[in-house]
């Protein structure tokens, strides 16, 4: 059977008890404030049902799964991605996932591609704006895109916290600011450092509507025209550059960043996302107001996602 009719999210996180667990054991701790929030599978199917959401295309959320250990980064991404495919085997009709990968390990990350498109037929992998202190687009990450590349496969760029942005100190949450300003530079550095011409075939999702991208858009096409390094675009190439992203709406599905958003980029690019259970219900209803009020139906974000994600329309 075919997906139920309702919308397709593709910014949503599991939470599976053995994550978390890692995670603490690591040191670590959630990306937000609060912690870790809670989730089950039924916690999800339940939200879901509440808001009219058919299917979620879960994914693993920063801090990730490497925290140091390059041995135990690898078993916790390999146990992910058998859980996220197990979940999708169990509810077939309800839940998809993304690949988390053992970067910044990047011949590890390779192994983990292979085993999560083509041995657990997951729907595409997620990757962090930055590792260290390299954003995506750095050549140190060219090979893991040059396999996705290849594989012609979807890919979520989630934002995470660069360590210059936790130096700054700042007494405000980074979910906040720092958040949508990584995707912004992380698609700064995938533009200029020519990672999207040597990668076209990957498809890039961009979480919270690229961040500050709609608005920087102009001053980014102005570039060429400023200064040399940019001799090799144009003020075309750059905004074409940009509307090839989708943009996802989690956080960003006000008027104000959607009427930026559709001055760059085309309405066949816009997919729905929640970022539950991060973002609590209230966020998610308001945001589908927004999109309500501002003539956005739920089957234009449908649309999109199936013909983005094919198999979703597949007999399931």
């Amino acid at each position: 059977m075919p997906i139920p009719d309702g919308r397709i999210d593709v910014h949503v996180h599991a939470l599976p008890p053995f994550y978390i667990e890692a995670v603490e054991a690591s040191g670590h701790k959630a990306s937000v404030s609060a912690g870790f929030p809670p989730w089950t599978p039924q916690d999800a199917l339940a939200f879901m049902e509440r808001n009219g959401i058919a299917f979620s295309i879960n994914s693993i959320s920063p801090p990730g799964v490497a925290f140091g250990d390059e041995a135990k980064a690898r078993n916790l991404a390999r146990r992910c991605n058998e859980y996220l495919a197990t979940l999708a085997a169990q509810y077939p009709q309800r839940f998809g996932g993304l690949g988390i990968l053992p970067m910044p390990d990047v011949t590890a990350s390779l192994t983990e591609i292979d085993y999560a498109l083509d041995v657990l037929h997951l729907d595409g992998i997620v990757l962090f704006a930055s590792y260290g202190t390299a954003f995506l687009g750095d050549p140190v990450f060219d090979p893991v895109l040059e396999r996705l590349n290849a594989a012609k496969a979807t890919m979520f760029i989630h934002p995470n916290s660069h360590p210059a942005s936790l130096a700054l100190g700042m007494q405000i949450p980074t979910f906040l600011v720092e958040f949508p300003l990584a995707t912004t530079r992380v698609v700064a550095n995938l533009i200029f450092s020519g990672a999207l011409q040597r990668f076209p075939d990957i498809k890039f999702i961009l979480a919270h509507n690229g961040g500050a991208i709609p608005f920087l858009s102009w001053r980014f096409a102005m570039a060429p025209l400023i200064d040399a390094r940019f001799k090799d675009f144009t003020q075309e190439s750059v905004l074409a550059a940009l509307r090839g992203f989708y943009f996802e709406s989690a956080q960003a599905a006000g008027p104000a960043p959607m009427a930026a958003l559709a001055e760059v980029s085309d309405s066949s690019r816009w997919l729905f996302g929640s970022d539950w259970p991060y973002c609590p219900q209230s966020v998610t209803q308001a945001g589908e107001a927004s999109l309500a009020a501002g003539g956005l139906a739920p089957e234009l974000f449908r649309q999109n996602a199936l013909d983005l994600f094919p198999r979703l329309r597949a007999e399931r």
